[in-house]
């Protein structure tokens, strides 16, 4: 992809890709069904957003994905957080 697509990105979300594409790489083998890993992918997303999440958000968004099965995205976060 062109570098200059994701300085435009950068500059438009204030989100770093470089911070995008590591955490995508730590998901490929990670284990969403260990609560542990599901809250610390949960804390990087809401570092990298710049979007605190409260403990009583971090454990719907825990129970959603652990007990309920959902997929762990982006948009599945997005939802959850802009829900408050």
């Amino acid at each position: 992809m062109d570098n200059g697509f994701f300085k435009n990105i950068e500059k438009k979300t204030g989100v770093n890709m470089k911070d995008i594409f590591d955490l995508a790489n730590s998901l490929q083998n990670a284990n969403f069904k260990d609560e542990t890993t599901v809250r610390n992918v949960i804390r990087r997303v809401s570092q990298i957003a710049n979007k605190p999440v409260n403990k009583e958000m971090e454990d719907q968004i825990v129970k959603s994905i652990i007990n309920d099965g959902k997929q762990l995205d982006f948009n599945t976060i997005s939802k959850m957080m802009n829900k408050k």
